[in-house]
């Protein structure tokens, strides 16, 4: 008699279950029927939104992405003074700079700074970035930054190399020659006023050599 109680009451505790179960299943069917608008986490309500449908329709709709997320390289080659400290700190060398000297200033940046170099290639390849954010953190002229743009994928990997050298090949073999010029006519600037002969220092002491024993 016991073991047939306890075995009804096994199936009713089955039955409970299960309805509970169910309800609040087809209440969040029911819910499900309006569509949730994405929040930032940073936005206010955001813990709040948690009815309804919170699927995304990519890429016609998109989440938002912080301003402060490390994605896509940019650079803005007309603030760049091709000063390299990027190609130099990056740990798995993916930024590609050939710079060209200039004899004289060609121009400045949107802060004022000089411009004295052209970059002839500035290559990113973003198959190798590693995403670290070091190379926009030493730019100088905060002309490198990571930009919102996450979704550059494709199946061609040679397409994630990056060029933003504005440069054509007639104007960097022009450049080139201009600087190659500038350093053949450069004479060397010496001047031989107010110098010295220079004197050999003599020694404070002569040292004494040392007594002979007597045999």
């Amino acid at each position: 008699m016991q073991k047939e109680q306890s075995y009804w009451s096994n199936i009713s505790r089955a039955v409970k279950s299960l309805t509970h179960g169910l309800s609040l299943t087809f209440k969040h069917l029911i819910k499900s029927r309006k569509s949730v608008k994405s929040f930032a986490i940073a936005e206010s309500g955001y813990f709040e939104a948690q009815q309804g449908i919170t699927t995304v329709q990519y890429p016609h709709e998109t989440i938002p992405v912080p301003d402060n997320g490390r994605y896509k390289l940019h650079n803005e080659i007309d603030d760049c003074i091709v000063c390299d400290k990027c190609a130099k700190v990056c740990p798995v060398n993916c930024i590609t700079i050939e710079p060209i000297r200039s004899p004289e200033e060609f121009g400045k940046t949107s802060d004022g700074t000089s411009k004295r170099i052209y970059a002839a290639v500035f290559d990113i390849d973003m198959a190798k970035c590693c995403f670290c954010g070091l190379c926009t953190t030493v730019c100088p002229t905060e002309c490198l930054t990571m930009t919102k743009e996450y979704d550059f994928s494709t199946f061609d990997i040679t397409t994630h190399n990056f060029g933003f050298g504005n440069m054509s090949v007639a104007e960097i073999e022009q450049r080139k020659k201009e600087w190659a010029t500038h350093q053949q006519t450069k004479s060397p600037t010496t001047t031989t006023e107010g110098t010295k002969p220079v004197v050999a220092m003599k020694p404070k002491f002569k040292p004494t050599p040392p007594a002979q024993p007597n045999s």
